[in-house]
């Protein structure tokens, strides 16, 4: 009978994997000797592997590049990082190692920005694209950034008040892109995004806000839509209904060139995960052409905006279970030493599945068992709903700690979580560890910031008088 956590793995998903495999009894995640990386900074910990960014930048401009060049598509194809998605300096200067643009949400990250070119890390040449309701601080910061000489700042507009706003604080010509307010999935809450303009207006606000205006030239549609990019019938009527107002748009504006589509490929939340980019990317490319063929207008240099597919897979956190709580006939909980409200709020916001491991003890028999954090709310736990089926690991044992990995958790958690502020049940936030891989495949560890001190929270909460 095959009973040990390595079988339960082997039966039930394709193992190893390109990123995961074993040595012994312990995991390794691109290379990385998990359990080393445990005994160095102890558990909890975060980390990011900083070459996967790159690599899932370098994937999709391939899978660009190859369709355009299949189909013979005459445009090109520009891949922005949506910045809201981790906004840390080393995931920027990894992914600008790429020759990427950038696609801004709000007023802060124009200084971002202005500290990037300040570095040389991006130039006048980079498309900076301003998304995100503006007013205020946010307008005045692209009106610096534009009357800077950053001609490739390209406010979206979301509304129709915001091309006066910009008007009033640029001072010179500039760029503007109109954003589409797409229709949601039906099974939403709502019909239409609260962003962007709708559909049949977009003609409209051009003809009466934009056509006549001698400082304002109109290059970019941008389209998005919050369940991301799938081979389903919602995305692929969506995007046609976008390329449709594309079309109509370019017939009367002659400076329009460039479609956004904005971002959304999924990222591997399961050893089971699929997902045919290659494939997504073509029939993107294919439908764009045929439609502007069809319509007799040359067709757009297209852009994306990817976050999570950008950084999410570079992340991860690792924690110890600390005690075995036996509730009733049925219920083992799994304690660990940290709180997933506060380090993967996802998980119980909005049910958000990463991938979960055991990181040591692979020959051990398994059980099952929920994951409960250490805050004292019923919410923080971890269990079949997020994780698509029941959890199993290795038997708790006292005399034989056990460590658990939650991978590609790279996207927003920290952001949403409040890196370096106050935490839930004052559980502080764990070390953070960046690792990266020289040119000769050797890997390097570097903390990047500690563990949350109780002097740095109480401060926070006014008691350092």
């Amino acid at each position: 009978m095959n009973t040990k956590y390595i079988d339960l793995i082997d039966q039930t998903y394709h193992f190893p994997q390109d990123e995961f495999y074993l040595e012994g009894d312990s995991l390794f995640f691109h290379d990385i000797d998990l359990m080393e990386l445990v005994e160095q900074y102890g558990a909890p910990l975060k980390f990011t592997y900083l070459p996967k960014i790159s690599d899932n930048i370098r994937r999709a401009k391939r899978w660009f590049n190859r369709a355009i060049k299949k189909h013979d598509y005459k445009g090109t194809y520009n891949y922005s990082y949506c910045t809201k998605s981790s906004h840390f300096k080393h995931v920027l200067n990894e992914a600008l190692k790429n020759n990427i643009h950038i696609e801004t949400s709000s007023a802060f990250d124009i200084n971002i920005v202005e500290n990037l070119k300040l570095e040389g890390k991006i130039s006048n040449e980079t498309f900076v694209i301003c998304n995100g309701f503006k007013r205020d601080e946010y307008i005045e910061n692209i009106g610096r950034l534009i009357n800077g000489g950053h001609e490739n700042c390209i406010p979206i507009i979301d509304n129709y008040e915001e091309l006066g706003l910009l008007s009033g604080v640029i001072e010179k010509d500039f760029k503007i892109g109109i954003r589409i307010a797409s229709e949601e999935e039906p099974k939403f809450e709502f019909y239409t995004s609260r962003l962007g303009i709708g559909y049949k207006n977009i003609v409209p606000f051009y003809e009466e806000q934009v056509k006549n205006n001698e400082k304002v030239e109109l290059k970019m549609l941008h389209f998005f839509i919050n369940t991301g990019i799938r081979d389903n019938a919602y995305y692929w009527n969506e995007l046609v209904k976008c390329l449709k107002v594309y079309t109509r748009l370019k017939k009367v504006c002659p400076t329009l060139d460039s479609l956004n589509i904005g971002g959304g490929f999924p990222i591997k939340n399961s050893l089971a995960f699929e997902y045919d980019y290659s494939y997504m990317v073509d029939e993107i490319v294919n439908q764009i052409n045929i439609t502007c063929g069809t319509e007799g207008v040359p067709v757009p240099h297209i852009f994306t905006e990817f976050g999570s597919f950008t950084v999410g897979e570079s992340g991860g956190a690792i924690y110890e279970v600390l005690y075995q709580k036996q509730q009733n006939d049925r219920e083992k909980w799994n304690m660990i030493n940290s709180s997933f409200i506060t380090t993967l709020p996802d998980t119980w916001a909005i049910n958000k599945r990463f991938i979960m491991l055991a990181v040591n003890r692979w020959n051990d028999e398994y059980e099952r068992v929920l994951l409960g954090g250490l805050t004292c709310d019923s919410d923080d736990y971890y269990n079949s709903e997020q994780h698509v089926n029941a959890i199993y690991l290795p038997k708790f044992r006292k005399d034989r700690p056990l460590y658990i990995g939650f991978f590609n958790t790279g996207a927003y958690q920290e952001s949403i979580g409040g890196f370096g502020g106050l935490q839930h049940c004052l559980i502080p936030s764990p070390k953070h560890i960046l690792i990266d891989k020289d040119k000769e495949g050797n890997i390097h560890t570097e903390l990047f910031s500690e563990q949350q001190t109780s002097k740095q929270l109480l401060s926070i909460l006014g008691y350092d008088d």
